[in-house]
């Protein structure tokens, strides 16, 4: 009697469908989020950080700093 536009279920969610859509859409969202972030810390948790002398090292053995520079802050690391 009332059709689409009664106190009925019309569609597939009834009256309140739209809103029940947009919750669907957020948890869908949050989840994705969530996801995204526990891949991205896992990662992050097997580089290994390069500690300030194996920096130093590295730039020594490509000639990018001299004997001299490089025995000054290696002194200034141990330190």
């Amino acid at each position: 009697m009332w059709g689409n536009w009664g106190w009925g279920m019309p569609g597939y969610f009834g009256w309140g469908g739209w809103v029940m859509g947009l919750v669907m859409v957020a948890v869908l969202a949050v989840v994705i989020v969530v996801g995204i972030r526990l891949v991205n810390k896992t990662d992050r948790s097997h580089q290994h950080e390069e500690s300030a002398l194996e920096v130093l090292k590295k730039r020594y053995a490509r000639g990018e700093i001299s004997q001299e520079e490089y025995r000054t802050m290696r002194d200034e690391l141990k330190d």
